[in-house]
């Protein structure tokens, strides 16, 4: 099933802040979202998307972090939910495509397990390092309300969501097509 792209919400929309709720059920519905997620992430482009940043507060997540050349391999995640973090802390430049164009070192920790459905409904448990690690948490941030700029100091974040306010308010809108 090939998936349609969807539009984006981006920042300072307040539905970024909402907290998703649980996946009632896999079902088509559920298995049609996650296509219109890999669609979207991979036009925008991008290497992870919570279903919130469609405007759906649902707690599913898709990731890919195949390089450009390589064949694609994405994960989807329903209700995922970290169960272990290391104590070695890993930074990497995050962004988000809710957060466009703008890019920050967050240090989170480098290694983490994540228990999650898969779309056949079966429990699964990744453990996972390095990129993946935190791309893990920072989508299953978003499924909290929480942004990768959360993590930053007080005085960049404020410089960027006023950035984004003045932006909303130019193109009068919160929500990109």
């Amino acid at each position: 099933m090939t998936g349609s792209k969807r539009p984006l919400v981006v920042l300072p929309d307040p539905i970024l802040r909402q907290v998703s709720k649980p996946v009632e059920r896999i079902d088509d519905e559920t298995r049609r979202l996650a296509s219109d997620m890999l669609a979207t992430m991979y036009d925008a482009p991008g290497i992870g998307l919570a279903a919130i940043q469609i405007a759906e507060p649902l707690r599913l997540i898709t990731i890919d972090l195949a390089k450009e050349d390589d064949e694609p391999d994405p994960h989807v995640f329903v209700n995922p939910k970290i169960v272990a973090r290391g104590d070695e802390p890993g930074t990497y430049e995050e962004g988000c495509l809710s957060i466009p164009d703008y890019f920050a070192e967050v240090e989170r920790p480098a290694t983490v397990a994540v228990e999650y459905l898969d779309l056949e409904g079966d429990m699964q448990v990744i453990e996972a390092d390095g990129l993946m690690a935190t791309c893990l948490q920072h989508e299953v941030d978003h499924l909290d309300g929480v942004l990768f700029i959360d993590h930053i100091s007080r005085l960049k974040r404020d410089m960027v969501v006023k950035k984004f306010r003045k932006l909303a308010k130019e193109r009068g809108g919160t929500r990109l097509l």
